[in-house]
């Protein structure tokens, strides 16, 4: 049995998600805001009751009831209040069948029904996930319901009988979760897909008549009992699909204002600075350390990217014809550009901007024959990119 139900339960779990699924597929692009003003709205699905509990009697036998699923319808009237939160109130109607009444002491059948009904204030929160076709709510309710019973219970020959009836009435209170999916074609109409967990404070009493030999959980000489039956533990779940139409719909928020591409900057002309050094030197004069400065004054006031110092000899060398001298003079230009970056650093300029390279006795101002000192070629090149 206990399986059956769990397969019942997942049924009735697929059925409205199944058919939430089926809506979203068919949705267009849809615009919603949290409700706002009145609303109408309805439900129905299906419901079902754990096992009751029945309470120990002096004259009838104590056990669990067990309900069939059944059907459940509910009406709303409600207001939104614009910022996710919303109030209403409900009727509501649930039925059942009565599957079996399980006890130690007697085997029987069932049969009949319960009906509950009631009214409920209920508050709700609609949550915005960033989704314009689907927003999730919870809620909670309390309010006043009743039960109505019209059930027996019988067992085999003379052992007992019993006819429970009758209407009773309590406080109750419930939870819901549920999703609610905005129509694309009408305005405000939305449809529910809903979870809900209802609850009257027991213990319920109904009154019943019972005849045989079986009384409170022992056997008895054959006579007739009547008294209140009382049933605890009154835990009922429903699945439910609805329509809920708003009255007053928010409008949907205005388009967010188109963003002016803003016009690319006009590309900096480069700026280049020369520092010249006197004949197998890498030190700086005052002239230079007064270029660099002006260079580093210069690089504060402009769009940078990058900074490059390159540094250059001529063609002169204290081993004149020998590949010593070309590579003496590769690293004569780089100390010289080393000496201009950390002029540089002093004046300011962040040393992670600047790019520092040596070529030695290539790339000449002035064109020489070899082994030539020319002043305008022994130079460190500045250049603001």
């Amino acid at each position: 049995m206990k399986r059956r139900q769990d397969l019942l339960g997942r049924t009735l779990l697929s059925a409205p998600l199944a058919a939430a699924g089926l809506y979203l597929l068919s949705l267009a692009p849809a615009c919603a805001q949290p409700v706002q003003g009145i609303y109408i709205g309805g439900e129905g699905g299906a419901t079902f009751n754990q096992d009751q509990r029945v309470r120990s009697s002096p004259m009838f036998p104590t056990g669990r009831d067990r309900w069939r699923t059944g059907g459940t319808g509910i009406g709303s009237l409600g207001y939104g209040l614009g910022n996710g939160f919303r109030v209403e109130v409900e009727g509501d109607y649930r039925s059942m069948a009565y599957e079996k009444f399980i006890s130690s002491a007697v085997s029987s059948k069932a049969g009949g029904r319960r009906q509950t009904y009631g009214v409920m204030a209920n508050a709700f929160f609609d949550m915005d996930v960033g989704r314009p076709w689907i927003f999730p709510y919870f809620g909670a309710g309390i309010g006043y319901g009743w039960t109505n019973m019209r059930t027996s219970v019988t067992a085999p020959g003379n052992q007992f009988r019993q006819g429970i009836g009758g209407t009773f009435g309590n406080f109750a209170y419930q939870g819901m979760f549920g999703l609610s999916f905005p129509s694309p074609w009408v305005v405000g109409l939305s449809l529910t897909a809903e979870y809900r967990f209802w609850t009257m404070l027991g213990p319920q009493s109904h009154h019943a008549v019972s005849i045989g030999t079986v009384g409170a959980d022992q056997t008895k000489a054959y006579s007739l009992a009547t008294g209140n039956r009382d049933t605890k533990t009154d835990f009922n779940h429903s699945l439910m699909l609805g329509l809920r139409y708003e009255f007053n719909p928010a409008p949907p928020p205005p388009p967010p204002p188109e963003e002016a591409t803003p016009a690319a900057p006009a590309p900096q002309a480069t700026r280049s600075y020369l520092i010249f050094f006197d004949w197998d030197r890498a030190t700086l004069t005052d002239k230079a350390r007064s270029i660099v400065s002006t260079a580093a004054q210069a690089s504060t006031h402009t769009s940078l990217t990058r900074i490059v110092v390159s540094g250059y000899t001529d063609n002169s060398s204290a081993f004149p014809g020998q590949k010593r001298g070309a590579e003496y003079n590769m690293a004569l230009s780089i100390r010289r550009a080393n000496a201009v970056k950390a002029e540089l650093m002093r004046d300011g300029v962040p040393g992670a901007t600047i790019d520092v390279h040596g070529y030695g006795q290539a790339d000449p101002l002035v064109h020489t024959g070899p082994n030539t000192r020319e002043p305008q070629n022994r130079r460190v090149e500045i250049l603001l990119r």
